[in-house]
């Protein structure tokens, strides 16, 4: 995911250290720095119709689908945790989130989902 102009987010489903490797064999002779965060982050995965919903309860992003689209990513506040959004697919986004912040966030999406089912 393009993070910003000098940074992006690589996320590994597979072998993490395969990829670090091919991507050091890549790059090398270009300047670059390549650090693994994976024991810093962790994941939250919401699917489904009301996933959008649920998001921009605590998101102040428009995540419209024609602002928002397939395969975006940003940096961005879940009330006060900074998160990393990506749009999977029309009704699928994960959340990356230092880990120390998961429990809020899953707290506070969880609350949301509660309050939108009352409403």
């Amino acid at each position: 995911m393009w993070l910003g102009p000098d940074e992006w987010l690589l996320i590994a489903e597979d072998d993490a250290t395969e990829l670090a490797g091919a991507l050091e064999a890549a790059l090398a002779g270009i300047p670059h720095a390549l650090v693994d965060v994976s024991h810093r982050q962790c994941a939250i995965e919401l699917a489904g119709p009301g996933a959008q919903r649920l998001i921009n309860a605590g998101v102040p992003l428009d995540l419209d689908p024609e602002a928002f689209p397939v395969g975006m990513a940003a940096r961005t506040l879940l009330l006060k945790a900074e998160i990393t959004l990506w749009r999977r697919e029309a009704e699928r986004f994960r959340l990356e989130v230092g880990r120390s912040f998961a429990p809020y966030v899953a707290a506070v999406l969880t609350a949301s989902a509660r309050d939108q089912a009352a409403a």
